[in-house]
C-alpha cells in the first residue's frame, strides 16, 4: 500500500498545465482524496475538469507543480500506477462489429488480474446483453459497458468520467449504489460529473473549479452552508415589506420584492422562518405561495459561476479601458 504520510491516495500539488500559445488551463490547484473517499471534481465548462483528470491519469506531465496517485507520479511511473487504477472515459470506442462479451473478454487480456467477464458485466447489470454486439446497445449500456470495463482489473483508484450521462432514472441510480458498493470496499473514486444532485448524493468532498482554479472546497455540506438559504411568499393586498418585524432581527441578509411576492435571503432558516410565521399568525393574514429552501449545492454552484463571470466582464472592461 503507497500513500502519503496523511493516507491520501490522491495527492495534488499546485498542480498547473499550459497548452501551446501559454493558455494556462489549470493555475495552480492543490487538493487531496483519502482512501475509500469518493472526490467530485465539478466545474463549468472550460474549467479545467478534463485537463486536471488527464494529469492525474499519467495522461499528460504537469507544467508545474506535483501529482502523487498511491504514492507514485502517475506519468513518470505508470507502469506502478496504471495496473492499481481503472478509467471510465466519457466515451470508449469500442469495436461496433464486437459483442459485449467479446469486448469484455479483449479488454481483459491487458489488465493483469482481471475479473471474469461474467463478474464485471453482473457488477452492471448487462449480464443479458453478453451476446449482443456494440452497435446495437443504447447509449445508456454502453455507459454501462464503460464502467464494466474500467471495473475489470478491481483498481484501488477509479477515475469516474461523467460516468452516468445517458442514463435513465433507475439506470442512473444502480450506479449510484455501485459507486458506495466499491467506496465501502475501500476503492478511492474520483468522479467528473454535471449532475449537481448527483455530486451532492455521492461525494464524501467536492472541488468546483473555474478557470482553472478551486473556487470553492469541502463535504457538500460545508459548500453550500456558505450559501444563504431561501423564504418566499406572497403578501396579501394592501401589505408590504415594511409591515414584517425588522429584517434584521428575522436573520435575513438580503430580500427582493416582486409586486406582491417577497423573498428573503437567510443564514438562520429556522429563526427567520419562524419570525415570518408567528408574525403571520399575530396579523392574522395568509401568506400565500410560500416556499422555504435550504441552500443546494446547484445554487452554490451557479452563484459561483456567476460570480466568476461578472469578474470576468469586469476585468475585461478594465481592460478595453
Amino acid at each position: 500500500m503507497n500513500t502519503d504520510e496523511h493516507g491520501h491516495v490522491i495527492e495534488v500539488t499546485d498542480l498547473r498545465r499550459v497548452y501551446g500559445g501559454g493558455f494556462e488551463a489549470v493555475r495552480g490547484i492543490t487538493f487531496s482524496v483519502r482512501r475509500g473517499e469518493v472526490f467530485a471534481l465539478l466545474g463549468t465548462n472550460g474549467a479545467g475538469k478534463t485537463s486536471t483528470v488527464e494529469l492525474l491519469e499519467g495522461l499528460a506531465r504537469p507544467a508545474g507543480g506535483r501529482v502523487r496517485i498511491l504514492g507514485h507520479d502517475p506519468h513518470a511511473e505508470r507502469d506502478a500506477v496504471r495496473p492499481r487504477t481503472g478509467v471510465m472515459l466519457q466515451e470508449g470506442g469500442f469495436p461496433s462489429e464486437l459483442t459485449v462479451a467479446e469486448t469484455v473478454r479483449m479488454w481483459a487480456g491487458c489488465v493483469s488480474g482481471a475479473r471474469p467477464p461474467r463478474e464485471a458485466l453482473a457488477l452492471v447489470g448487462l449480464e443479458r446483453r453478453a451476446g449482443v454486439r456494440v452497435k446495437q446497445l443504447s447509449g445508456g449500456e454502453r455507459r454501462r459497458l464503460d464502467l464494466a470495463l474500467a471495473l475489470l482489473g478491481r483498481p484501488e483508484v477509479l477515475f469516474l468520467d461523467e460516468p452516468t450521462t445517458g442514463l435513465d432514472a433507475e439506470g442512473r441510480q444502480a450506479t449510484w449504489e455501485l459507486v458506495r458498493a466499491l467506496r465501502d470496499d475501500g476503492t478511492t473514486v474520483l468522479l467528473t460529473t454535471h449532475y449537481l444532485e448527483e455530486a451532492e448524493d455521492l461525494a464524501d468532498r467536492l472541488a468546483i473549479l473555474h478557470a482553472g482554479r478551486i473556487a470553492a472546497t469541502g463535504t457538500p455540506g460545508e459548500v453550500t452552508a456558505a450559501q444563504p438559504s431561501r423564504i418566499s411568499f406572497e403578501l396579501p393586498h394592501g401589505y408590504f415589506v415594511g409591515d414584517l418585524p425588522s429584517l434584521g432581527e428575522l436573520g435575513v441578509v438580503g430580500h427582493e420584492v416582486e409586486g406582491n411576492v417577497v423573498r428573503l435571503r437567510t443564514r438562520e432558516l429556522q429563526r427567520t422562518a419562524t419570525g415570518v410565521l408567528v408574525w403571520a399568525r399575530r396579523a392574522g393574514v395568509e401568506l400565500r405561495r410560500l416556499d422555504v429552501r435550504s441552500a443546494s449545492l446547484e445554487e452554490a454552484f451557479l452563484r459561483i459561476a456567476h460570480e466568476a463571470s461578472v469578474e470576468t466582464v469586469e476585468k475585461n472592461e478594465e481592460y478595453a479601458a
